[in-house]
Formats: structure tokens, C-alpha cells, sequence
């Protein structure tokens, strides 16, 4: 017998969320390690909003809501409200109700702002390192460097010589006509107005220059957990120098593997005068690198295990949502590298901690 298509919108449910979730998805261990971290993380929680006022949206659920965002590659907060909206599976992660209201985009955005603004990101990817520590599954020896670059939020037209002072009107507000043909831009004669942080790169030799910043990771070589982050301006050594300073707080670090980028005299006589071994892809012509170090067996599983921060940088640029980043300023740079990288250690976590012992 045929079922009527009939629209009971009238109906009540009384089924919650909790139940319409498989017990195997992939969310739920993700959901209760982030559960442990914000139980670490309340106290500070606490010592961000006042005593009095109206309630803000809670930060757990908030920080839930941007991990949503990096997860499941959602490109703006007006988009993550409307797919919280209709998805059972969005309001049990965040840890709302059937009938509970959505937030509207400026709300959402405004207390995410007080986030932004705060360190929180650097304390929840810490959380989340320490239950790595405590697993078992990070390596205080061995690692990998290394940088990308990442797009800012800011047009080419934007780019332009410093202390300039136009009086004449742009022909079109919105999008003016300009004319780069013979100019000379570089960055100690230009600047952005948008985003007066980034700098003009390019990834190599006949490739187009970009406003950008620098994202680096300290990849851990045992289990490929990125064990710190930063970002800093786009410059020609920005990614020797942010290294030496990841290096210096993984201070039982023994080798450290690169790319041939990182092969100079200077990053490896300063990776050896802190008494770790270069283990750093040699150049054809003039490498800083001899037989004396990669004779070792070690130096060939560095080179190996090197590998996998790629898979960092490529999770990140294709589901994290940094190909191009959604705010402008170095700070605001760094809070999102730092937590697209708690993200993409949950994920490890969760597929390393499934394995049996």
C-alpha cells in the first residue's frame, strides 16, 4: 500500500538529539575530548565575563560552534547559524535542544570577537596537546619544521606606497580602477590599508605575489601531532627565524627534520648550538648538511616522517577553511592558525586513541 506524502509540521517530537546521533559516529569522541578540555578551561571562562549583565552565549558552546566551522569547512557565521539551525547533528555537538533558539550573526560574531581577542585559542590547543602528553602519543625528541603561506583577507589594490595621500575621488568606491603596469611594489616602499600586517609573497621563483602571512607548525614525528604554532609576517627568513623560536620551547627536542629551505649555515650551526641534531634535506651545491649526519639511520626516518606536516598544511588549506584567511591582523592570523591546529590534533586523537592498544 502506498504512504500518504502528507506534512505533519504540526506534530510535537519527542526525541532529543542525543538520540538521533549513532553511538559510532565520528563526532562523539571529538564531543568528549573537548568536553575534557573546556572542564580545564572554566575557570578562565569565568574570569572573562562580568558578574552582571545578560548572559553571553557560552563560550563552550561557542568555541563547539567554531570547531563546527573548521570541521565541516563552513565558509561564514551566517552559514554556520543556518546550518545549526536544521541540523539535529550540529545542536547536539554544540549542546543545544530541539527547541532551543539559534543565535543571529551579529550576536554570534560579537561574542566571538571576545575570543578572539583573548588567548583562548592558545589555551584550548595547549588542552588539547596535554591529552596527547597524557595518552602517551607525543614525542619530546623528535620533530619536524616547517611553514606555508596563507592568504590574507586583502586585495592587491589595497597595496599601496606608504604615506600616500590622494585627494582625487576613486572612480568606483567599491572597486576603483588601478594601474600596477611599471610600478615597483615591495614591501619597505608599500603597505596594505586593509590589512597593514600583511606582506607581499610569492611560494618561489615565477609564481604570483600575494598579501600573506606565514603560518609554521612543530610537527611531531612520532604520531604527526602538531605539537606548537605560530604565524608571523611574510619575509624572506620569517621560517628559520619562527623556527629557533618553536625549537627553544620543546627544550628535550634531539633532531629536527626540514626541508632544504632550512639547509644555511646559520639554522644549522643554531639548531646545533642548542645541542639538536639538523636533520634538514640537503642541497645539490653548498649544503651546510655532510656525511657526518646523514650517514645515520635516524637522518633517512626524519626525512620520512617529514612528510607528514604536509598533511597538516593540506587538511588545514582544504577543510580548515585557511586557504585564505577570514580576518585581517597578524593576532587574529595567529588565533586562527593556533585553532585549526587544536582541530586537526582532535582528529588525530580521535583515530589514534580507536586503534587497539
Amino acid at each position: 500500500m502506498r504512504g500518504g506524502d502528507e506534512h505533519n509540521g504540526g506534530m510535537f517530537s519527542y526525541v532529543v538529539p542525543e538520540a538521533r546521533v549513532r553511538p559510532d559516529h565520528p563526532l562523539r569522541p571529538i564531543r568528549r575530548m573537548t568536553d575534557e578540555v573546556f572542564a580545564t578551561l572554566s575557570p578562565r571562562f569565568t574570569k572573562m565575563y562580568s558578574d552582571i549583565g545578560r548572559p553571553s552565549i557560552p563560550p563552550e558552546q561557542l568555541l563547539r560552534a567554531l570547531l563546527l566551522q573548521y570541521l565541516y569547512s563552513v565558509r561564514s557565521e551566517r552559514l554556520l547559524m543556518e546550518e545549526i539551525d536544521y541540523s539535529v547533528l550540529f545542536r547536539w555537538f554544540i549542546g543545544l535542544g530541539m527547541d532551543d533558539a539559534i543565535w543571529s550573526p551579529t550576536t554570534f560574531s560579537k561574542n566571538r570577537d571576545r575570543l578572539l581577542r583573548s588567548d583562548i585559542a592558545a589555551a584550548f590547543f595547549d588542552a588539547v596537546v596535554d591529552q596527547a602528553r597524557a595518552a602517551n602519543l607525543l614525542s619530546d625528541e623528535h620533530f619536524t619544521v616547517d611553514g606555508t603561506l596563507l592568504e590574507s583577507w586583502a586585495s592587491l589594490k589595497s597595496f599601496q606606497p606608504k604615506g600616500e595621500d590622494s585627494t582625487m575621488p576613486p572612480d568606483d568606491p567599491g572597486n576603483p580602477t588601478v594601474n600596477f603596469h611599471g610600478d615597483s611594489r615591495r614591501n619597505d616602499t608599500h603597505q596594505s590599508t586593509t590589512d597593514p600586517d600583511a606582506r607581499l609573497a610569492r611560494k618561489g621563483p615565477g609564481r604570483e605575489a600575494k598579501l600573506s602571512y606565514v603560518g609554521h607548525v612543530l610537527l611531531d614525528n612520532r604520531h604527526g601531532l602538531v605539537s606548537n604554532v605560530c604565524v608571523t609576517a611574510a619575509t624572506g627568513t620569517a621560517e628559520r627565524a619562527a623556527a629557533l623560536v618553536l625549537l627553544a620551547e620543546a627544550p628535550r627536542a634531539t633532531t629536527v627534520a626540514a626541508d632544504k629551505l632550512f639547509d644555511v649555515p646559520s639554522f644549522v650551526a643554531a639548531v646545533r648550538a642548542r645541542g639538536i641534531t639538523p636533520h634538514v634535506a640537503r642541497k645539490a651545491k653548498y649544503s651546510a648538511i655532510d656525511g657526518r649526519t646523514t650517514r645515520h639511520e635516524s637522518y633517512g626516518i626524519s626525512q620520512r616522517r617529514r612528510k607528514l606536516v604536509e598533511q597538516v598544511f593540506g587538511w588545514m588549506k582544504t577543510v580548515g577553511g585557511l586557504r585564505k584567511l577570514r580576518h585581517r591582523g597578524g593576532a587574529l592570523a595567529d588565533w586562527n592558525m593556533t585553532f585549526a591546529a587544536a582541530a586537526y590534533n582532535l582528529i588525530r586523537l580521535r583515530t589514534l586513541l580507536g586503534r587497539p592498544a
